[in-house]
């Protein structure tokens, strides 16, 4: 079964203020993680959790080594990792008790995004808030 994004689940991910950690988003300004952080950050008013093995700070967000060692709630893991390895980061966000996971434009992996659905997370995959935003004219 191929995913099918929700346009309504990819607006109110945008727009409702929530807590986001970014997998994969690390202080290199040449990775798309990096912009699109800054873009959730600036322009949309969401807080960015960096997630990466490095785990440095970036945007003025604390980062952390691994999704298990971010504190609290999470509303959006986004994932920005090789789409071989989404499936781990997905079956961690679903673990953490994420409520949506987020697999940038060509993360893809039917199985993982599956597996969320069925756990009751709002998925969006094979997109990027960097570009669903402007065409909803947010940000």
């Amino acid at each position: 079964m191929t995913h099918v994004n929700d346009p309504a689940v990819v607006r109110r991910l945008l727009t409702a203020p929530g807590r986001w950690a970014v997998v994969g988003l690390s202080s290199n300004t040449t990775r798309a993680a990096y912009g699109v952080a800054r873009y959730l950050q600036r322009n949309l008013g969401q807080q960015i959790v960096p997630v990466h093995p490095k785990a440095e700070t970036v945007h003025g967000e604390r980062g952390y080594a691994t999704l298990a060692d971010v504190p609290g709630d999470l509303d959006v893991v986004d994932v920005f990792v090789n789409a071989t390895l989404a499936g781990d980061v997905v079956d961690q966000a679903i673990a953490r008790g994420a409520k949506a996971v987020w697999l940038q434009l060509d993360v893809i992996d039917e199985a993982a995004a599956q597996r969320a659905a069925e756990a009751g997370l709002d998925v969006v995959m094979d997109t990027c808030p960097a570009i669903e935003g402007p065409l909803l004219g947010l940000g």
